[in-house]
């Protein structure tokens, strides 16, 4: 995986890890961008997310869609407030794959419910999306 940014990448890295929401970016096979909000942890240099129970339109997702037609997928990670100094953000490129079963699906998942409440109270089940991060780009404010 290659790396580039501010010199703190390992920083940001982690902090981005332990933070709540990232931007799933995706391309259908239109062309067209897609970006919605996710819940997500990190393992190593995969990155899990899941259709969980949260209420949707359809459960014919775009996003799952777009991953099929094209799995080229970016994450983004960031931190915005008032005090510019403090902003931050981790861009995770890679190639997305779709799991409905298996080690690996149940290793999501729990690494999901390690991250967030809401999935210990209701484990999701729904299919997870996994992305194999090709690179990581940081950018941070200040320290």
């Amino acid at each position: 995986m290659t790396t580039a940014g501010s010199g703190v990448d390992g920083a940001l890295r982690r902090r981005a890890a332990a933070w709540p929401v990232a931007r799933l970016g995706t391309v259908g096979a239109d062309g067209r961008p897609h970006l919605v909000p996710c819940c997500f942890a990190l393992d190593r240099d995969v990155a899990y997310s899941v259709v969980d129970h949260k209420p949707k339109r359809s459960t014919a997702l775009r996003r799952l869609d777009n991953i099929r037609a094209n799995p080229t997928v970016c994450l983004l990670v960031d931190h915005y407030e008032e005090d510019w100094s403090a902003l931050w953000w981790v861009r995770l490129d890679g190639t997305a794959r779709l799991l409905t079963e298996g080690p690996e699906h149940e290793g999501a998942i729990a690494l999901l419910r390690a991250k967030y409440a809401q999935y210990r109270a209701t484990p999701p089940s729904g299919t997870v999306v996994a992305i194999d991060v090709h690179s990581c780009r940081t950018w941070a404010a200040g320290p």
